[in-house]
């Protein structure tokens, strides 16, 4: 791997990742392949795939962390492999609350207006 390793993250509580770019490889393939169980159509499929695709690619041609960190703009690796486990913890929820389907009763009139009468 090109780059020196860094020998901190400058974070408390954030210990600098000794493979950062396997880790966060994995990660993004593991975000991905959780979201094939969502509809295509969904929006909040396509956004995050376009966005883990975008950054997959970015990791995959940058060897140096330095490099990847400023092209995705985001925080540290260590940062983005935190971000990438609650995206999938968020698409494996996604699955089974299905949120692209009809809810079972129908909200209340008025619900979604400000200020709300009574």
């Amino acid at each position: 791997m090109a780059g020196a390793l860094k020998k901190t993250t400058g974070l408390t509580g954030l210990a600098v990742s000794i493979q950062p770019h396997y880790f966060l490889s994995v990660l993004y393939s593991k975000v991905l392949r959780a979201l094939e169980k969502l509809p295509q159509d969904y929006i909040y499929r396509q956004q995050t795939e376009e966005i883990i695709r975008e950054r997959a690619a970015i990791l995959k041609n940058n060897p140096d962390w330095r490099d990847v960190e400023a092209k995705i703009g985001c925080g540290q690796m260590e940062e983005l492999m935190i971000q990438a486990e609650n995206e999938l913890r968020l698409a494996k929820n996604m699955v089974q609350w299905k949120p692209w389907e009809q809810p079972e009763m129908q909200e209340p009139p008025n619900q979604w207006k400000w200020p709300p009468h009574n």
